[in-house]
């Protein structure tokens, strides 16, 4: 699966954020000729560059998806794109919606145009279990997102590039999930808040995470959406083994 990436130029946008930097560090691993990582955000590319120990196969862009232009300069000469950068936090999206539909929206369609003007070979797109009928705007931009993915089919004419979306349900361990959340709030005495105890969820580590974009992009034939199938849990029920776990 990861020997696709052998020889590879890979553009990973949002890459130095918790699912983007594992990305990275994976396909340094699996030995792609040249690692791109596209963020807005310099501290956190200059700490990734410590953390990779100056990879001279990697390179560090500093873009928005919004910014179409330095979009397309990035993406010269690429194969292969992992598009992680969005506006993933429920509440945030729900007090700025104009900017969660510029990211999350229009960000995705300027990594769709720029992909087909660079005659990138694969793009795997991620999305998240809260497209699935969505109650939130953050839910509803990532829905609006993968249904541009798949309707890439009737933009892209003879060009050879595919497209597919990824459904990630809550990844432990990733920057906002509620899991570090709950830890902070028991260090600090609590209380540990839980919305309604009954609510499920569906988990999966970061590292399977990765495993998923990667086997998406692996089987992939154009306009898919692949979803792992995760285990499910109530929301009181882990703040409880937190709990356990943490004391």
């Amino acid at each position: 699966m990861k020997k696709q990436f052998k020889d590879k130029i890979v553009l990973v946008t949002g890459g130095t954020g918790s699912i983007g930097s594992e990305i990275v560090r994976q396909l340094l691993e699996n030995d792609a000729r040249q690692v791109r990582v596209y963020s807005r955000d310099e501290t956190k590319q200059f700490e990734l560059t410590y953390r990779f120990q100056g990879n001279t196969r990697l390179r560090f862009l500093v873009g928005d998806i919004r910014d179409k232009e330095r979009l397309r300069m990035g993406m010269e000469d690429a194969d292969i794109v992992f598009h992680a950068a969005a506006l993933k936090h429920v509440v945030s999206c729900e007090l700025n919606p104009f900017e969660a539909v510029k990211t999350n929206v229009a960000g995705t369609q300027n990594v769709i145009e720029c992909a087909l003007a660079n005659d990138i070979e694969k793009v795997v797109s991620v999305s998240t279990d809260k497209a699935t009928d969505p109650t939130s705007v953050m839910g509803c931009t990532k829905l609006l997102a993968e249904r541009l993915v798949l309707s890439t089919y009737f933009y892209q004419g003879k060009k050879r590039t595919k497209f597919c979306s990824v459904r990630f349900g809550n990844v432990l361990g990733s920057r906002g999930s509620v899991v570090p959340l709950f830890v902070q709030q028991i260090k600090k005495g609590g209380p540990v808040t839980v919305t309604d105890p009954s609510m499920t969820r569906f988990f999966m580590s970061i590292s399977q995470a990765v495993e998923l974009v990667f086997k998406a992009s692996s089987l992939m034939r154009g306009h898919e959406i692949f979803i792992l199938k995760m285990p499910v849990a109530k929301i009181g029920d882990l703040a409880e083994s937190v709990i356990e776990l943490t004391r």
